[in-house]
């Protein structure tokens, strides 16, 4: 009944499969990380350009 998960070939799919949720975990976390920097860059330079030390 557990053959297939003791083969190779099972055991490869399942690595397979846990390489992509891996990496569309790794993906979304990036982005998440990404837009956060961003939005933190975008308040520090607004303020930089309000005080005047740019612009």
């Amino acid at each position: 009944m557990l053959d297939p998960l003791t083969s190779s070939t099972g055991l490869l799919a399942l690595a397979a499969l846990a390489l992509v949720l891996v990496t569309i975990l790794a993906v979304r976390v990036a982005i998440k990380l990404a837009v956060r920097v961003g939005l933190v860059a975008g308040v520090a330079l607004a303020g930089l350009y309000t005080v005047g030390v740019i612009g």
